[in-house]
């Protein structure tokens, strides 16, 4: 066992590496819980920190702090990210997997900006510090139910492909037809302007920029926004059945997380579907 019955990692029984890995990847445990909790309150700071950095009174009056803390931030992603690498039996595979990359582009773009120095290429610096707002995905990985909306997403593809075609094709005719009943008199300038109109009006959006002026045009209008209610509960449907499928197919897999990559659901299989590793 690699948990006693305390829930705590017992240090004498594993080498260090097997004490860091439960430690990091696994929260079965005081210690893996502990760090998880603490992990997600850094990356929150951290990203309000980005989001703050971007506001001009902010940034000219706490900005020296504010710059001090994303270095703090940076250093403590940076450990966190080498020592998943050492504990990992195979850290390439997680280097090259969505959280590797991941967790490697949210700590890059500040050592970047030490290499662009300059008020004239102050703009730059800006976009790349905007990049740091991607720790945020960092927080998917500690959501257990994560997977289970990625493979619900993965199963509808086809049915949204198929949906998602179907709109299109509603407000290309909606939009020619607007076209040749308002005409330019009434803000209709050209299709795609006629097509964008459709798309705002479809959605419930509804900005009122343009507007149909004709009864035939208000008659249209009202159908479009009749359709707009149903068509938008179609995706909703569409995903909710997935997820109910995929509920039941997650409850019966493990929950084993790959010693490997960090990959947590799997079939019952032997070994890793991502990179392989015997489970």
């Amino acid at each position: 066992m690699n948990i006693n019955q305390k829930g705590t990692v017992d240090l004498k029984r594993h080498s260090w590496r097997e004490v860091l890995y439960e430690v990091i990847f696994k929260a079965d445990s005081v210690a893996g819980k502990s760090f998880d909790i603490s992990l997600i309150v850094i990356i929150a700071l951290s990203v309000i920190t980005v989001i703050l950095n971007t506001v001009g009174s902010i940034e000219q009056e706490y900005g020296y702090v504010l710059h001090i803390a994303e270095w703090i931030f940076t250093i403590i992603f940076t450990i966190e990210y080498i020592l998943r690498l050492i504990c990992c039996k195979r850290p390439v595979a997680y280097a090259h997997s969505f959280f590797g990359v991941v967790d490697l582009f949210s700590i890059v773009p500040t050592y970047i900006s030490l290499f662009i120095p300059g008020s004239q290429v102050l703009l730059v610096v800006r976009i790349l510090r905007v990049l740091r707002i991607f720790r945020v995905l960092k927080l998917v990985k500690y959501i257990g139910e994560s997977e289970l909306l990625i493979d619900a997403l993965r199963s509808s593809r086809r049915k949204i492909t198929v949906f998602l075609f179907s709109v299109i094709t509603i407000v290309i005719i909606f939009g020619s037809v607007m076209y040749i009943i308002e005409s330019q008199e009434n803000g209709f300038n050209n299709i795609p302007e006629s097509i964008y109109w459709a798309v705002v009006t479809l959605t419930t959006v509804g900005y009122g920029d343009v507007t149909p002026q004709t009864h035939i045009g208000k008659v249209i209008s009202m159908i479009i926004m009749v359709m707009g209610y149903g068509i938008l509960a179609v995706p909703t449907g569409i995903v909710t059945a997935e997820m109910t499928k995929a509920m039941g197919h997650h409850n019966k897999v493990s929950s084993n997380v790959c010693e490997g990559c960090g990959y947590r659901w799997h079939d019952d299989a032997h070994y890793c579907k991502h990179c392989g590793n015997t489970l």
